[in-house]
């Protein structure tokens, strides 16, 4: 009698029970989410590396043209980098500074689909009339 006692409760644990499922699903449910969440971040943070690894390039480019402009004088440009770079957008300024024959050069890429985070800015100091 013993015996088929001890025989009906060890066939009866076996298995999960409710709330042990509910629980393991929980416990998948939050890592997930962290998976997926640091997953969207490291995509993100690819965007934004390659908008600020191709603006610095494309506006060293233009500092180089800038710079090969020999009486340089105080204008203001503005255009795009197409038909390398249609997306991306630029403006100059070429203003005086307090110290005589040094200019200051401003160069501002833009990325034309990029609403938030999609400016880069360089600043240049150069004399002029030498």
């Amino acid at each position: 009698m013993r015996q088929n006692k001890g025989l009906a409760m060890r066939e009866k644990q076996t298995g999960f029970t409710l709330l042990e499922v509910m629980i393991a699903m929980a416990i998948l449910a939050i890592a997930l989410v962290a998976v997926f969440q640091l997953q969207s971040q490291s995509i993100s943070m690819a965007g934004e590396s390659r908008f600020m690894t191709t603006a610095s390039l494309l506006a060293q480019s233009k500092i180089a043209d800038i710079e090969a402009v020999k009486p340089l004088g105080n204008l203001s440009q503005k255009g795009d980098f197409a038909p390398d770079h249609p997306e991306y957008a630029w403006t100059i300024q070429v203003t005086d500074t307090q110290i005589a024959k040094l200019k200051r050069i401003e160069v501002n890429v833009f990325h034309q689909a990029l609403i938030q985070g999609g400016a880069y800015q360089l600043v240049f100091y150069k004399t002029s009339g030498m």
